[in-house]
């Protein structure tokens, strides 16, 4: 998938590929100052929020340093049919952002088809799972106290500016349960200064920082934190204690395995790994990932005119012993002629499709399958308006 934010951010970090995430904070400028107002306005958060129904902690706000209470921000509104529902009060938002506050929306990419697509580009660029959040501080206003995150975090300035304290890692790659505690930042400060917009900053796991506009007077911030769950050793392991449960001998209670030797149900155990090694379960994880949401083909609504790929992960293709084709994605697997290879490799490929009168009726009927499969989805108008300019669109 050629998305724009995936090129930028590696032409703004001088990276090539998704190698060096993870390893050290690095910061750089997007080439494109038209890419952020792309990606999302401050205003453009703020009707995302008008238009939903929303909860804490999803939804939260911040003054004084301080979290706010849900009921500061948060009102119940009842139809004309009582039905209750939780909503923003966008009045109470508007007074505690004027006031000096921030708000912040997570998992923002599950409202706005433009971040949805941003952030499967990027999960497709780095073979991980990929989430963004939204940070609308106003004014001078505190930020987040130091502190580390669990996951990779490339965050992206959009407008405004905000001041970062970043300090490298206490405890190598720790995690959110772990055995220690990691609670004490180290003293070195590997960078401190503003981020302005435009400006792209790693902040890999483990890693401690902070931001804030304190000193900063009027003005604003609104940032995208994209989060990276890397997969680890112990990611392996849960997947491994679950997929053994296919073994009788892992399924019997320990005690009436007392007559046996232990080293038997170790041995076991070494075997059943090295059925299924790292590398393998990173590729069946990728291909087993459940498809993003998406709206089904209902052909009585009106022909297909469009489709576009919304597997998490770029789809597997492999040419089978007889020729024909096998498609891994999103649990699935297919067999495809080899003769639609061009087709299939244009419905798959992250672009969206689109269709007109002049189209091969065997390209409709192939993208039918893949919506059926559950591997595509039609191409909407609203769906479009998340690739418009950021992703090419292809004809088919």
């Amino acid at each position: 998938m050629d998305h724009r934010l995936v090129t930028g951010i590696e032409n703004a970090l001088a990276w090539s590929g998704p190698v060096a995430l993870g390893t050290t904070h690095v910061r750089g400028t997007l080439e494109d100052d038209t890419l952020p107002s792309r990606l999302l306005t401050p205003y453009g958060l703020l009707e995302l929020v008008m238009r939903r129904h929303l909860a804490n902690p999803q939804l939260r706000m911040y003054a004084d340093g301080q979290v706010l209470h849900p009921s500061a921000f948060l009102a119940n509104f009842v139809s004309r049919r009582r039905q209750a529902s939780r909503r923003a009060d966008m009045a109470a938002v508007g007074r505690i952002l004027n006031e000096g506050g921030t708000i912040i929306l997570d998992t923002i990419n599950m409202f706005d088809p433009t971040l949805e697509i941003a952030c499967r580009a990027l999960g497709w660029w780095s073979g991980e799972t990929v989430t963004v959040n939204a940070y609308l501080a106003v004014g001078d206003t505190a930020g987040f106290a130091t502190h580390w995150d669990d996951h990779d975090v490339i965050c992206v300035q959009v407008a405004g500016s905000k001041t970062w304290e970043v300090r490298g890692p206490s405890r190598i790659a720790p995690m959110y349960r772990d055995t220690e505690d990691n609670l004490e930042p180290p003293d070195d400060v590997l960078w401190a200064g503003t981020m302005n917009a435009g400006d792209v900053m790693h902040i890999p796991r483990g890693f401690w920082h902070s931001a804030t506009r304190v000193g900063m007077g009027e003005g604003l911030s609104l940032h995208l934190t994209f989060g990276i769950t890397r997969r680890t050793g112990v990611s392996w392991i849960n997947y491994l204690a679950d997929a053994i449960r296919s073994e009788d001998l892992f399924r019997s209670d320990l005690e009436s395995l007392t007559g046996r030797d232990d080293a038997h149900m170790v041995d076991a155990l070494h075997k059943f790994a090295e059925s299924v090694a790292p590398g393998d379960y990173l590729n069946r994880m990728r291909e087993e990932f459940a498809p993003a949401r998406h709206i089904p083909y209902v052909p009585s609504l009106g022909p297909l005119t469009g489709t576009v790929v919304v597997t998490e992960f770029q789809p597997r293709i492999d040419v089978l012993e007889d020729g024909n084709l096998e498609v891994r994605a999103a649990g699935k697997r297919l067999t495809i002629a080899r003769r639609a290879e061009p087709l299939l490799r244009t419905l798959l490929s992250g672009h969206p499709v689109t269709f007109n009168d002049d189209t091969d009726p065997n390209a409709v009927r192939l993208a039918e399958r893949l919506i059926q499969e559950g591997l595509c989805a039609p191409l909407t108008s609203e769906s479009s308006s998340g690739y418009t300019g950021l992703v090419p669109i292809r004809s088919c």
